[in-house]
């Protein structure tokens, strides 16, 4: 195979709130943990334990206005993206790397209720698809 692929698929819970970063020109990064979990059961105690993994998401420009303005910590989202390391130094000049995701793609999880605090009732029914949650009449997303 002659090809490469840097193809990351994630879903998970903002484990804080967008924060924004603003160039001249107008562009802008957004950046946020996202946490992922691993359950399974430990076979020698019998018990469940969860591996909690955390991911640096990095959005930019309309996306990440987007996602500050919509998400809160807590959310759900669905996140498509590469695997990015950056190398930087520290205050003392020493190498560091970071690896981040750098968002390219992603489906707010979480409903309009779930965000709110309110637990969803049983007469609604969450949307089937993409078409459906981008053309529901009570949303205000720009897309």
């Amino acid at each position: 195979m002659s090809g490469t692929l840097n193809k990351v698929m994630l879903i998970g819970h903002l484990g804080d709130e967008v924060k924004m970063h603003y160039f001249e020109g107008g562009n802008c990064v957004g950046r946020f943990p996202l946490a992922t979990n691993e359950t399974y059961t430990n076979k020698q105690t019998n018990e469940r334990v969860t591996n909690t993994e955390w991911h640096n998401i990095v959005v930019r420009n309309k996306a990440a206005e987007i996602c500050e303005k919509y998400l809160s910590k807590g959310d759900k989202i669905y996140v498509e993206g590469r695997i990015k390391t950056r190398k930087w130094q520290d205050d003392k000049g020493m190498d560091r790397y970071s690896t981040e995701i750098q968002c390219t793609d992603f489906t707010f999880l979480t409903t309009k209720n779930e965000s709110q605090g309110q637990q969803p009732t049983q007469a609604s029914t969450p949307p089937q698809n993409d078409h459906e949650i981008m053309h529901d009449k009570d949303d205000d997303l720009p897309f």
